[in-house]
């Protein structure tokens, strides 16, 4: 059996406004065209998979029930809308509090078990992300990737995609587009 393609999607600044360290489920607010996107990619079999760095847990800024509750609200607004998430990955880690680790992107580990979880084919996947940190495993594990360009992005991880010759798009849905713009036809049964 072939193997699944996924979407592996940034979720603060890519498919929620970044609200900085975001506790309260009350500030989860889709950005414009998400739920579409999600919903796109869910049509063409892919998987839809959250990667998401939460160093304010690490910190101490919030915990992981304020994260769950979060996670909630996002699925809550998806499911609202026609969509949904497969499964969301998150490191709650911080190296400058409890040291490095595998799992903070742009490290593989959540990569890989979610690969190893959903039988998914990461050569055949999309990675999105408003930083450089979210398209960098596809170094490693192969894929497509974008760039979302908002303000918080770094002039550095700009200025390093547009060098690795990955495509700078402005929303979600935009990278959503042209990636399924590019898939070959699916021949029409008879």
């Amino acid at each position: 059996m072939t193997r699944r393609p996924a979407a592996f999607l940034d979720r603060d600044g890519t498919v929620i406004r970044d609200a900085s360290y975001i506790a309260d489920p009350r500030d989860v607010e889709l950005l414009p065209g998400a739920a579409d996107a999600i919903r796109r990619l869910s049509q063409h079999g892919m998987a839809v998979i959250v990667v998401t760095n939460q160093s304010g847990i690490g910190r101490g800024l919030f915990g992981a029930e304020d994260y769950e509750a979060v996670r909630r609200r996002l699925d809550d607004l998806l499911a609202a809308e026609g969509a949904h998430i497969d499964a969301s990955y998150m490191c709650p880690h911080h190296p400058d509090v409890s040291g490095p680790c595998d799992c903070r992107k742009p490290g593989l580990a959540l990569y890989r078990q979610a690969i190893a979880e959903h039988d998914l084919d990461p050569r055949r996947s999309v990675f999105v992300g408003d930083r450089w940190r979210d398209l960098a495993p596809a170094d490693t594990l192969g894929g497509t990737r974008y760039l979302i360009d908002l303000e918080t992005t770094p002039p550095e991880d700009r200025d390093r995609a547009e060098r690795a010759g990955v495509e700078i798009v402005a929303s979600l849905g935009d990278a959503v587009g042209r990636f399924l713009a590019a898939l070959p036809a699916t021949p029409v049964q008879q």
